[in-house]
């Protein structure tokens, strides 16, 4: 039976995870959960690439397709509630398994969809899946993290997500055109040989004792030192941690309370503004090159793979620089920097699918590394005990835009103003960069305990 978890209990786990060296462990649990984020990441961005084979199949409108884009961002915000919820009461590993399983399964049931309402269906789950699983899997990475180096570690391992989208391109550029897009969702069937290996992680101790269960967060602790010590390290003596009120277990309304207020609502108005530019772009810049400037569908996906590559390289960049620049200031400017691009794209670039994508793409760059960044800050900036229900609040709000904005390009294309659609996201970019750049709390160099005590 688990007992209550006081300040203390809670200090001392918090102080040996800090006293660890950086080793094949933590090598092991980032690469292993983030292969599953690998491959959310590969799935994700597949709609769009197969998008104008499926808007030609079932004789789609932009409209339309922008309801067939939106069904899985709807699953996803869902999903990310349900998740974030669920992990700060069962665990964080037993729902990143629970999410891989389901959308791997709905992957093949989209593959193998005979009809559109049936093939909406499939990624309408798959979403839950999708929403659930990649900041429930930040939040385990965090918090098995020390505060030193703690955003290039957590971001190192973010960018196997955008290299996911990469690589999806790159697979969907060459398949698409040459087999088709069903062969694209039956690889969503390829997490699943990461099952054995999740299954043999330990799971976060700081969530162990945030439940009170001492004795499993001990055990946890035991295997992870006994592991590093195997491999030749010494550990040296763990350093008192700062102590104060353990937090008992959350409710959605304990985002929006006392010293949380300010910062759900920064998360929330960053990650909406940030997904709604990135997603709503992304997710039609394959359908916008073929449709409204008629290159060929292979030069279309070819262009999408540049901006992909340039966000990718965003994300690098991002994980090496936020430890020295601090949140604030990365997030913030990389988020204006995109918002000028957007509007220089809305002025001179909307005549040409070549200028569309140059712009596009540097927007891409700095876009991409907030979305990898805003999963670093959110989990940083709630206890344990409520971290996973704060960082799929953001989730759902990122999801939020993930709908909002297919649906507004959807909606712009049938209405011909190409130009308004990047002035918009122009304008909505800067918005983010506002808010973050004004109102949020930087947590660069501080353990999680500092930061929520």
């Amino acid at each position: 039976m688990a007992s209550t978890a006081t300040a203390t209990d809670a200090a001392a786990i918090a102080a040996r995870l800090e006293r660890l060296p950086i080793s094949r462990w933590h090598i092991k649990a980032r690469v292993a959960v983030g292969a599953v984020t690998f491959f959310d990441g590969f799935d994700q961005l597949m709609i769009a690439y197969a998008m104008p084979k499926i808007a030609k199949q079932w004789h789609l409108t932009t409209t339309a397709s922008g309801w067939v884009i939106a069904a899985g961002g709807i699953g996803m915000l869902i999903g990310s509630l349900l998740g974030g919820r669920l992990a700060d009461r069962v665990g964080r590993l037993p729902v990143v398994i629970g999410a891989m399983l389901l959308y791997s399964l709905m992957s093949l049931g989209m593959a193998l969809s005979s009809t559109l309402a049936l093939f909406v269906v499939f990624r309408f789950v798959q979403g839950l899946g999708l929403g659930a699983e990649v900041p429930v899997a930040t939040c385990y990475i965090g918090e098995i993290s020390k505060a030193r180096h703690r955003g290039r570690f957590v971001l190192l391992y973010e960018t196997i997500f955008p290299i996911g989208l990469l690589l999806s391109s790159i697979a969907s550029s060459w398949v698409v055109p040459h087999a088709g897009y069903r062969w694209l969702f039956v690889t969503g069937l390829l997490p699943i040989v990461l099952l054995p290996i999740l299954l043999k992680l330990p799971e976060s101790p700081r969530w162990l004792t945030a439940r009170g269960r001492i004795a499993d967060a001990d055990a946890a602790m035991t295997r992870i030192e006994q592991e590093i010590t195997a491999s030749g390290k010494t550990l040296p003596a763990p350093v008192p941690m700062p102590t104060g009120a353990q937090p008992q277990a959350a409710r959605m309304l304990d985002l929006f309370r006392g010293p949380y207020l300010r910062r759900t609502t920064v998360i929330g108005s960053t990650w909406l503004t940030t997904f709604f530019v990135n997603y709503g772009l992304t997710s039609w810049l394959p359908t916008l090159y073929t449709g409204r400037f008629h290159v060929s569908l292979a030069t279309g996906l070819h262009y999408s793979v540049i901006t992909t590559f340039a966000g990718v390289i965003g994300c690098v960049l991002v994980a090496l620089l936020i430890d020295g620049l601090g949140r604030r200031l990365s997030i913030a400017f990389a988020l204006g920097l995109a918002s000028a691009l957007l509007f220089l794209t809305a002025a001179t670039a909307t005549g040409s699918a070549f200028k569309v994508m140059l712009w596009c793409s540097g927007s891409s760059l700095f876009v991409f590394s907030v979305t990898l960044a805003l999963y670093l800050y959110t989990t940083e900036v709630f206890p344990t005990s409520m971290r996973a229900l704060g960082v799929s609040f953001g989730g759902a709000c990122g999801r939020l835009g993930m709908v909002l904005g297919p649906l507004l390009v959807g909606w712009l294309l049938d209405h011909g103003a190409l130009h308004t659609l990047f002035a918009i996201f122009g304008a909505i970019a800067l918005v983010g960069a506002l808010i973050f750049g004004l109102f949020a709390t930087e947590t660069k160099e501080k353990t999680l305990e500092e930061i929520t005590a």
